[in-house]
């Protein structure tokens, strides 16, 4: 038996059927029989028919080709895995309603049958220990689970503390930062002021004295700001956290694709993992906001940072709404758009404060 027992979806086993890769699959088991076909009394032209195929029916047609019982026991030498379930969840007939509330999933059911994650235990280690082709662990991550309360990311409580993050979290840590980047940026078109680095505090009795055309000008960069968080929202949904396809089959890559947005489409509706917490914001902005100091002057590019910070901040107060809170029409229409993208499609409708780049780049999801 393999040491790494791996489990893989029928779309592994389809992709292995030429003379250099040649797998199979009998009673749920994976086979790698490669090194066989040589060696196949038929001759390997017959396994190759049937590659990349299950071959329980067809090693019991004797009139195709008699097996004996040593033949049995010798593919037991290739074994290399399983195939897992291929029960799904999301689907394209999913329609959003109202009031929808996903039942709670049965942690001990749920284990047993898709031998993928034990909710009943801390998370990522599982992860990381993973037994599973990446084909398999993103099938599963993208079958949405439901618990009554947090599921559990590590055994110690001081780092599982680090995992979880309320909702408010958000505008408290990064509205007074967007704020003094706004003020910032109004003194910058006024006076001029020493690097961060060097003055971090600003001469607020100044503020004052900054005129009406300085505010004008921070107000166009806080715009202008906003649309490029719109902009940067969709293209980190959609290039980044779901770089599924992209993605190494390792289970380092696995974890860190878990961490950053796999943990969202699998528990969905956990109540404290869905906004960033600031650590992950802070490395995710940290080269965007670099970038925009090289191509703008500072009184510009404080402005543009602060009008998207604000916008992230209303990115995910709103994201949280999306997904536990009765909601304006504009909204409700924004909550069936996004559970749409958990449950009916998600290669499509990255967009969750608007369409807008949904429409632009052609992924808008029908609901």
């Amino acid at each position: 038996m393999s040491k790494r027992f791996i489990i893989y979806t029928a779309e592994d086993l389809a992709a292995h059927k030429t003379a250099s890769s040649c797998w199979v699959s009998r009673q749920g088991k994976v086979y790698d029989v490669t090194s066989f076909l040589h060696d196949h009394p038929g001759g390997d032209d017959y396994i190759l028919k049937y590659a990349g195929e299950d071959i329980n029916i067809v090693m019991k047609d004797k009139d195709e080709h008699d097996h004996s019982d040593s033949a049995y026991e010798m593919l037991e030498e290739y074994v290399i895995g399983r195939l897992g379930t291929g029960a799904t969840t999301v689907s394209d007939d999913w329609e959003a309603t109202d009031d929808f509330h996903p039942d709670d999933t049965d942690e001990v059911q749920d284990f047993e049958k898709n031998q993928f994650l034990d909710l009943r235990k801390p998370l990522l280690r599982q992860v990381w220990e993973a037994n599973w082709s990446k084909a398999y662990y993103l099938q599963q991550v993208h079958q949405p689970r439901h618990l009554a309360e947090p599921a559990r990311f590590f055994g110690p409580d001081i780092l599982e503390f680090n995992t979880r993050t309320v909702w408010y979290v958000v505008p408290l840590f990064w509205g007074p930062i967007a704020t003094y980047l706004f003020f910032r940026s109004a003194l910058q078109w006024t006076v001029l002021l020493p690097s961060l680095a060097v003055q971090p505090v600003l001469p607020w009795k100044a503020l004052y004295m900054i005129p009406t055309i300085s505010y004008g000008k921070t107000l166009a960069c806080f715009f202008v700001g906003n649309l490029i968080w719109t902009l940067l929202e969709y293209l980190f949904h959609r290039f980044l956290f779901h770089i599924d396809y992209l993605l190494p089959d390792h289970p380092a890559f696995l974890t860190l694709h878990f961490l950053m947005h796999g943990v969202h489409h699998y528990l969905p509706m956990d109540r404290l993992r869905l906004v960033m917490p600031p650590a992950l914001f802070f490395t995710l902005q940290t080269p965007m906001t670099r970038l925009a100091h090289l191509l703008f002057p500072p009184a510009m590019a404080n402005g543009i940072i602060s009008g998207a910070f604000t916008f992230y901040i209303l990115y995910d107060c709103m994201h949280y709404a999306l997904h536990h809170t009765r909601l304006p029409a504009y909204l409700r229409e924004m909550k069936k758009y996004h559970l749409a993208h958990h449950y009916k499609n998600f290669d499509l409708g990255f967009g969750v404060t608007s369409k807008i780049w949904d429409i632009v780049f052609n992924t808008l999801l029908p609901v």
